[in-house]
């Protein structure tokens, strides 16, 4: 019997040439039909009993799970691929050598960072010092300038004014006497040392300029008080509201030394002044001027008179308002700069 199934009709096939293999028997005839169905039966087919092919199950089903755990699961679709996304074969992107590199260098910063300021705090673990706290330490160590600070830095030997004399000329003054540090008894006038007592006495720093010309002498005064800031800021307050550096009765004294052209500097020849209470500082500046030859003043005025446009006095047409104006600058200049040194001397004086 035939293997072969003729599903053309065009007769056998040609058998293939393999060789080592016997070629295929002929076909002996035509396929006979199938035997006839019993009486009742629908026409019989030889391929009817034949049902479509399932695979065998890999496992068994479990007979004691429920009918949702028999159902089958759905599966996750595939997720599309990103935008964007790289070729197959393309290089891989080097992103790892870069965010290493940026973190070593942020960690090196934060490091150095946290070394500059246990540097500078001395211990990073101390918190920084409130606005009180910072100016009740600048207001103790400004306190020591009289005897920390040496006397030329506050007292310079000689004093260069430009255009600081009358019509913008440029004056020179040279000190010619130092007063050794005192307290303030005897200073000030009565009322003047009355109006200062609130604010106390540390000590009294003192020494007299005279101009190149020997024509003017001028004494500048430094008193360290033992206020505290709120304290000085209130009579700084005070002393400009009310204008109070403009009454005679409130003037400072001079200090005389003899074999010098302020031999004979004394109450009497005052004739302009100047005070400046700091806001910021336990400080009190002051310079009060008069004419060598000790003549005798009887109209004193402040600075702001004899400096004033017209004015007419013997101080103004001298330049004494002037002189005692630039040296009262000068010396709370330098009185600031030593209190920024003995405070903080990392910083930068101002510009």
């Amino acid at each position: 019997m035939s293997t072969g199934v003729d599903r053309g009709g065009a007769g056998p096939r040609p058998a293939p040439s393999h060789p080592g293999f016997p070629p295929p028997r002929p076909r002996t005839g035509p396929i006979p039909p199938p035997p006839p169905s019993p009486p009742g039966y629908p026409p019989y087919s030889p391929y009817e009993h034949y049902e479509p092919y399932e695979p065998y199950p890999s496992n068994p089903p479990n007979p004691y799970a429920s009918y949702a755990d028999r159902q089958p699961h759905p599966q996750p679709s595939p997720e599309p691929p990103p935008p964007y996304a790289p070729a197959p074969h393309a290089a891989p992107r080097r992103h790892r050598p870069v965010l290493a590199a940026v973190c070593m260098v942020l960690g090196l910063g934060l490091l150095g960072g946290a070394a500059v300021g246990a540097l500078i705090n001395h211990d990073p673990l101390v918190p920084a010092p409130t606005a009180a706290e910072a100016s009740a330490s600048a207001y103790g160590a400004t306190r020591d300038l009289w005897h920390s600070t040496p006397v030329n830095t506050l007292f310079p030997p000689t004093v260069k004014g430009r255009a600081a004399g009358p019509g913008g000329s440029d004056r020179t003054w040279t000190r010619i006497g130092i007063a050794p540090a005192s307290g303030c008894a005897d200073a000030f006038d009565p009322l003047l040392a009355k109006l200062l007592a609130p604010i106390g006495c540390v000590r009294l720093l003192r020494a007299t300029y005279a101009d190149s010309t020997s024509t003017d002498v001028t004494t500048v005064g430094i008193l360290v008080t033992k206020s505290d800031a709120a304290t000085m800021r209130a009579l700084h307050d005070r002393w400009n509201d009310e204008h109070l550096g403009a009454r005679t009765d409130l003037m400072p004294r001079p200090v005389a030394f003899a074999g010098t052209a302020a031999s004979g500097f004394g109450d009497k020849q005052r004739a302009s002044w100047t005070v400046a209470v700091s806001a910021d500082l336990p400080v009190v500046v002051y310079a009060v001027t008069g004419f060598a030859d000790a003549r005798e003043i009887t109209d004193p005025e402040p600075v702001d008179a004899a400096t004033a446009d017209g004015a007419t006095t013997a101080a103004a047409e001298a330049g004494l308002g002037d002189t005692a104006q630039a040296l009262s600058d000068e010396v709370y200049a330098d009185v600031r700069e030593a209190a920024r040194k003995l405070t903080d001397p990392s910083t930068e004086p101002p510009q």
